[in-house]
Order: structure tokens, then C-alpha cells, then sequence
């Protein structure tokens, strides 16, 4: 299982980015292809899109190095086991 975390580390790493690019490249080209009367709207649109997956992107990133280094290996079966670094 653990195996599996860490591969899923690396596959949510090279995720992040490429879906960061994919929204780019989607928002240029509806951006490009909107008329004038309509190009506001849709670049309004494509900002809003692009400001809401930005982050959750980067935390998609951050999750994934955390999986790939292994820090989920031993996950608490208790509140006992908690402890404050």
C-alpha cells in the first residue's frame, strides 16, 4: 500500500502542472476565439476559473510530495498516537 502512495505521489506531482498548463492553454484559445462583444465576459470567466485552480492545484502538488516522501506511511489508529512536533 505503500508503494501504491508514493506512485500516487508522483503521478499527483506531474498532475498539478500539467493541469495548470491545460487551463492556460484552454483559456487562450476561448479567449482568442470570443467575439469583441463577448470577450469580457469570457475572459471574466477564464480569470475566475484559473484563480480558483490555481491553488488547489498547488495543494494537489504539495499533497503529492508529501505522498512520494513517504510521510503517510503511518497514518494515527488513535488520538493517543498523535503527538505535536
Amino acid at each position: 500500500m505503500n508503494k501504491l502512495k508514493k506512485s500516487l505521489g508522483i503521478l499527483w506531482m506531474l498532475l498539478a502542472p500539467a493541469i495548470i498548463l491545460f487551463l492556460f492553454w484552454q483559456a487562450a484559445e476561448k479567449i482568442g476565439k470570443a467575439t469583441e462583444a463577448t470577450r469580457a465576459n469570457v475572459t471574466l470567466q477564464w480569470s475566475i476559473i484559473l484563480i480558483i485552480f490555481f491553488p488547489i492545484c498547488v495543494g494537489l502538488l504539495i499533497f503529492g510530495y508529501y505522498a512520494s516522501k513517504g510521510y503517510y506511511e503511518h497514518l494515527p489508529e488513535s488520538s493517543a498516537e498523535i503527538t505535536d512536533y
